[in-house]
């Protein structure tokens, strides 16, 4: 191999100290002073593979590689640096350590490019602190809905306040934008976070496309009382009707067995919170993902309708409002065919997969081409502290990406 598995390990393990929780944990919040100092680590790497390096407006660490050509639109890799609270050392930050050692084994082999290359860690890609993802991959184009500086996290900051103690400035959010067709293709390397290629003992995988995440909050409404006088015939109980959506939800999702639709009740916020007052509010978030927009459309109405016939029999009022909705995004030919020759020549024998998690490459796919690479996840294990990919299985990955970003380069010609 050309890149230097030594140095990518010690680049995985120097940044998992930036935010750990526990022993093999990750809590970076997105525009923190843990995040800068992920990315204070990372430019002094970008740097040291001949890169320029800047924060932009919206949080996004950029590094570039000014090609021969600057007018040529650029070639983008990355991913992000951002984790979730309870998150582990691969997510997000693979991709951008994996490019950055990729830019830096061409500069160490004398590769020299006409197009420039750009590596980009994008801000809030999660999305947990803000209740709303993808934030600097969407920025860049322009794709920002109205009142996104307005949210506020748990403790009460908003994203406007974060994004200015981050040291961005939000009046200047259309000079960080990037023109139509500036982006000639975009990479991202990422880690399974899934099962797939774990049982089939392959370490790589070439994505087909990205499954389109629907985000919903829903507020359920009620009436207080106290638990050991109200009958139950006369309960406005909402975390009962929450109930109730849960177990639909699942039974929505599962009704054709093997399909890869999946949806989540991830999180529930219960008012007044006592043991012995019947809830009179709740509020939980729905998770729903499919790579097929029709069939995901078609379990949102059922769902809705489900949410409705639950507020009637149990005499609640609702309110459903939407805070993600994209639809599937699929991987351009040429950069799978690509890909796969270069694994092809590597002997690796690499599935077609699609990807159930969203990522910043369905912003981009927005903007141009893009393609992923999947390395491999120990039982499909991601948003965990016992997230795990091997660094040999990382290093093979990182060979695949240098050998694509040769192979655009040479296509070029």
């Amino acid at each position: 191999m050309k890149i230097n598995s030594s140095r990518l390990q010690a680049h995985f393990e120097a940044m998992s100290l930036i935010g750990k929780i526990g022993e093999t944990g990750t809590c970076r919040p997105a525009h923190s002073l843990l995040e800068k100092g992920a990315f204070d680590l990372a430019a002094s790497w970008m740097k040291e593979a001949g890169m320029t390096t800047r924060i932009d407006n919206f949080g996004n660490l950029i590094g570039k590689l000014k090609g021969s050509n600057d007018f040529l639109p650029v070639l983008m890799m990355g991913s992000h640096l951002d984790s979730q609270p309870y998150g582990g050392r691969f997510d997000g930050v693979a991709g951008v350590l994996c490019a950055i050692e990729a830019v830096t084994t061409m500069q160490e082999n004398s590769q020299a490019t006409e197009r420039s290359i750009e590596i980009v860690s994008f801000a809030d890609e999660e999305g947990w602190r803000f209740n709303k993802g993808l934030f600097g991959s969407r920025g860049i184009l322009g794709k920002l809905e109205n009142g996104e500086l307005a949210r506020v996290d748990k403790d009460g900051i908003s994203r406007e306040q974060a994004l200015k103690d981050f040291g961005c400035d939000v009046t200047r959010f259309s000079e960080s934008e990037y023109k139509a067709g500036s982006i000639y293709c975009y990479l991202e390397l990422h880690i399974e976070q899934g099962p797939i290629l774990d049982i089939a003992n392959r370490p790589i995988g070439i994505v087909t496309g990205i499954s389109g995440p629907l985000w919903l909050t829903v507020r359920l409404t009620g009436m207080a009382g106290h638990a050991g006088s109200v009958p139950m015939q006369h309960r406005r109980d909402a975390l009962l009707g929450a109930s109730e959506i849960v177990v639909a939800l699942n039974e929505i999702v599962t009704q054709i067995p093997g399909n890869p639709t999946v949806g989540t009740v991830g999180t529930m916020n219960v008012f007044p919170a006592s043991r012995n007052i019947i809830a009179e509010e709740v509020v939980f978030t729905i998770d729903l993902r499919d790579i097929d927009l029709a069939r995901r459309n078609n379990y949102e109405e059922q769902l809705r309708k489900k949410i409705e016939q639950v507020a009637q029999k149990n005499q609640l009022s609702y309110h459903i409002s939407e805070d993600t909705n994209s639809e599937p995004r699929y991987c351009a030919q040429w950069l799978k065919e690509l890909i796969k020759k270069q694994c092809m020549a590597m002997g690796l024998n690499v599935p077609e997969l699609m990807s159930g998690p969203f990522h910043d490459a369905l912003t981009l796919s927005y903007a141009c081409d893009y393609g992923m690479i999947f390395i491999r996840s120990k039982d499909g294990i991601s948003h965990n502290p016992l997230e795990y990919s091997s660094y040999a299985d990382l290093a093979l990955g990182t060979e695949v990406l240098y050998r694509t970003i040769i192979g655009i380069l040479h296509k070029d010609l």
